[in-house]
């Protein structure tokens, strides 16, 4: 039976000749950023970015009650609310009329991001709301994210959970490529394996994209690759074959930037053992198809107590640490401590 489901799903994800899918998009050369490079190494042992190319799979609520865990396990957390055009996180911890904003910082109102950090009820977890009311925030300016990721720097945190909003939107693909950690959400519902698939091939492309940006050959294969309709460069392992016309350093090039495309996958909402295994469906499908190989995180369990708290999450997240450790949030942030740890040994070393 699972195996039947399994097959089932992969067959989503199989390309059809001729056929227009609605994960090929055209990216146009990005404008140039000026992120401070020293930026990056800062803030490398800190940031994970929660995504998914779907809304509705409990993305936002999974963020705060990871973040709420890590505080358990005496981390100081910091959550960011960058789904901006849709943020929600203020709500779920009981902040209806925020003082500041990412809006606040982002538009200059403040000089600081750290003015804009706001408590909640659970110790060691602070949260910088989001810009829901402003439409244009869903699109910042180059020049505004560039400020967000600089500002991220300033934070005085051990973990910092940056929550995506849904799509593929290119503020949405580069908030999510910049961090070193990324967490990708989805549910057991076809749709949301089918988005998080295109989440995936987005976050690909728009790097090699990016990276590539200056050179017409490379860029015109690339774009073939994720052109509707052309069967010359199918999947990314033909994309590979692609620049062997090119010669050795630009597939190297080609090849590092597939091969640093490190996500994990989380399956949100489980509620029958079979739904556990979508995830490494997923992964069987990313590695046959875009040639990189994503880390199954594991996967929380779908608990009527948290969906009938979520009005009253900001005391839930306070004491309702049986019901989390009991659906996988203490098993995931044990992974996430872990990966920070290696990744601090790792850079001490460097």
């Amino acid at each position: 039976m699972i195996h039947s489901i399994l097959k089932k799903i992969k067959s989503l994800f199989m390309p059809k000749k001729h056929e227009q899918s609605r994960h090929n998009i055209i990216l146009p050369k990005p404008p140039e950023e000026d992120v401070d490079p020293h930026i990056v190494s800062q803030i490398r042992k800190q940031l994970w970015a929660i995504g998914g190319g779907k809304g509705g799979v409990g993305k936002s609520l999974m963020t705060l009650m990871l973040g709420a865990t890590l505080t358990r396990w005496g981390k100081k957390v910091i959550i960011v609310d960058a789904d901006l055009g849709g943020s929600n996180i203020n709500l779920l911890v009981g902040i209806k009329n925020p003082a500041h904003t990412l809006e606040d910082f982002i538009h200059r109102r403040t000089e600081k991001i750290t003015d804009v950090v706001l408590n909640t009820p659970v110790e060691n977890l602070k949260v910088i709301c989001g810009a829901g009311d402003i439409l244009g925030m869903a699109n910042p300016r180059s020049t505004q994210k560039t400020r967000l990721f600089n500002g991220l720097a300033e934070l005085e945190a051990d973990i910092i959970l940056m929550d995506l909003g849904a799509g593929t939107s290119y503020a949405t693909l580069d908030f999510f490529l910049f961090a070193s950690h990324k967490l990708i959400v989805m549910s057991p519902q076809a749709t949301s394996i089918q988005n998080a698939y295109g989440f995936l091939k987005s976050c690909l492309y728009r790097v090699l994209t990016k990276e590539f940006k200056n050179d017409p050959q490379c860029l015109e294969l690339i774009e073939k690759g994720n052109s509707p309709g052309d069967d010359s460069i199918s999947n990314v392992e033909d994309l590979i074959t692609a620049f062997d016309a090119l010669g050795d350093d630009r597939k190297k090039k080609l090849q590092s930037h597939i091969d640093e495309m490190n996500v994990g996958i989380v399956v949100n909402m489980v509620r029958e053992s079979k739904d556990i295994h979508l995830g490494r469906s997923l992964i069987d499908v990313a590695h046959k198809y875009l040639s990189i190989n994503p880390e199954y995180m594991g996967f929380i369990e779908y608990s009527a107590m948290l969906d009938q708290s979520v009005n009253r999450m900001s005391s839930f997240v306070s004491d309702g640490s049986e019901i989390m450790t009991k659906i996988g949030f203490y098993d995931l942030a044990n992974k996430v401590i872990r990966k920070l740890y290696k990744e601090s040994r790792r850079l001490s070393k460097v």
